[in-house]
């Protein structure tokens, strides 16, 4: 080999040091909770998804192995001990790494980033065979979701899962600023009262898309009518505030909306005003469904694990986050660098149950490819901000509604 070959070899593995180092660090100031050492286990695991696009321990170690000149079987302990159990480690100063602790750190490390002052969440589950059962709550940006909390349990057990979306959303909550407006958005799956409530107690928005067969009494009306006959074919919408559903009452805002193209309508459910709510922002909660599909077959490859237990794959999925954050953060960077005029506001009318912008490639491919060739060509990189898409045309000081109904 000659001499400039090798220090080119020897200038690459510097650059990736340097890169994986700057990233090992805003871990480290990012997420307090973590010692010293699990955080730069982390940064191994991550950075190492990044590259690879995959959450696979064999192929991580694989390229961290190459590209530190590490033994393939250090790094593998290593990756490994970071997702036991303490009693599945050796040692006496044994300690597990506390997943829930990260929750309103991956937040708040978000919202540092973010431009603007709203924000939407969604609320999903996915499964992975009868493996496991996911419960996520995203960010959701630019066609795609960074999770930022997650219950996962063995994909066969049945239960209420009020409590654990509570559990995570009470975690998430001071971690953005009260002069935020924040929506959370759910499907005809997750509607419940109690989590219309608690969402509203925590001065934030549910979006709650609910199933046609329920009834709604239009405020100063006095009967009940089918939520259904509001927007009963295409091209017809609705809002008003009421009451839903004679059985359980929920004073709420109805908005119903057919839109052109939609198989069927949808009916949501908020505490938001009429005149300052929009139907088509529901459209940004197919978003998380997106994101979902990264974790799997078009990103890191989670639904090929063999893992069994909740624990330990809740924290691969820490790391899966941290990655989707990187690379989504960078390609949504590139992304709205991109013409505006190119894409659809938000705002207006959705197609097919989802609002869908002409994107060629979504900004996670975008980011991925982004990272892959600076350090190829040796670019530093750098974590930009979050550049979320104009979502509405009010004015925000009348978006904030602290005021719930009664």
């Amino acid at each position: 080999m000659s001499s400039e070959n090798s220090i080119s070899e020897k200038e690459e593995k510097e650059h990736h040091i340097q890169e994986f180092n700057k990233w090992n660090a805003t871990i480290d100031e990012q997420l307090p909770k973590l010692s010293k050492p699990q955080a730069t286990v982390l940064a191994l695991w991550s950075f190492g998804i990044i590259i690879v696009r995959s959450c696979s321990i064999s192929a991580v170690k694989l390229i961290l192995a190459g590209l530190f000149d590490i033994k393939e079987n250090t790094i593998r302990q290593r990756l490994k001990e970071f997702y036991l159990d303490s009693n599945d480690k050796k040692g006496q100063k044994r300690t597990q790494v506390n997943v829930r602790e990260c929750f309103v750190f991956i937040l708040k490390w978000i919202i540092k980033h973010w431009k603007t002052k709203q924000i939407a969440l969604a609320m999903d589950a996915t499964t992975l065979g009868l493996s496991f059962t996911v419960l996520a709550i995203s960010v959701l940006y630019r066609g795609c979701s960074i999770p930022i909390a997650w219950t996962i349990t063995k994909g066969n057990e049945e239960g209420e899962w009020n409590k654990e979306w509570i559990d995570m959303l009470s975690l998430l909550r001071p971690a953005i600023p009260d002069d935020y407006a924040v929506i959370v958005a759910t499907d005809r799956g997750l509607y419940s009262p109690v989590l219309f409530r608690y969402i509203t107690k925590m001065k934030w928005h549910p979006f709650m898309r609910i199933n046609k067969g329920g009834t709604f009494r239009p405020k100063g009306h006095k009967d009940f009518r089918p939520i259904s006959s509001f927007a009963n074919q295409s091209k017809t919408h609705w809002q008003g505030i009421g009451t839903a559903f004679k059985s359980k009452p929920l004073d709420c805002t109805l908005l119903a909306y057919w839109e052109e193209g939609q198989d069927e309508a949808w009916f949501i459910l908020t505490d938001l005003p009429p005149d300052v709510s929009n139907a088509c922002w529901y459209g940004m909660r197919a978003w998380i469904e997106h994101g979902f599909k990264h974790t799997k077959r078009e990103g890191l490859g989670w639904h090929r694990t063999r893992m069994e237990s909740p624990t330990r794959a809740e924290r691969v999925w820490l790391a899966m986050s941290l990655a989707t954050f990187y690379i989504v953060i960078i390609g949504g960077e590139v992304d709205a660098s991109i013409c505006e005029s190119t894409f659809p506001r938000i705002h207006c009318a959705a197609k097919s149950n989802a609002i869908k912008p002409n994107r060629k490639v979504s900004i996670f491919r975008l980011g991925w490819i982004t990272v892959i060739l600076s350090l190829i060509r040796h670019k530093p990189l750098r974590i930009g901000c979050f550049i979320p898409e104009q979502w509405t045309e009010s004015p925000y000081e009348i978006m904030i509604h602290k005021d719930t109904y009664p």
